[in-house]
């Protein structure tokens, strides 16, 4: 299950918080906190906007970038093992480490879509 609603374009991760009995949305890829209660979805999606608009409204007159730099780049550590087994698959299929590991993730994404 995903635990993701897009509003407006933009991605937030929604999970139940029992201390306050609510779900709780969170906008993700943003150069801030931009969070949001509500008891169902559709209040959720609603209070989602609005906190959405005031975040983008706030960088608007503070001359902020919204939305959060991304590098490209990542550190990712696994065993040697299958380190040796990527390598291997990566090689049987003429592309290179970081070009086979890419599309795995990719196809990964796309599949929970």
């Amino acid at each position: 299950m995903m635990n993701i609603m897009e509003i407006e374009g933009y991605k937030a991760i929604i999970n139940y918080d029992p201390l306050v009995d609510m779900f709780r949305g969170e906008f993700v890829g943003l150069n801030g906190g931009a969070d949001f209660y509500a008891t169902n979805t559709t209040e959720l999606r609603n209070e989602g906007k609005i906190s959405l608009k005031v975040f983008l409204d706030m960088c608007k007159e503070e001359g902020i970038n919204p939305h959060k730099q991304y590098s490209g780049k990542f550190n990712l550590r696994v065993s040697p093992e299958l380190h040796a087994e990527i390598v291997a698959k990566a090689a049987a299929e003429g592309k290179s480490l970081n070009k086979f590991v890419t599309d795995m993730i990719d196809q990964a994404i796309q599949h929970q879509n």
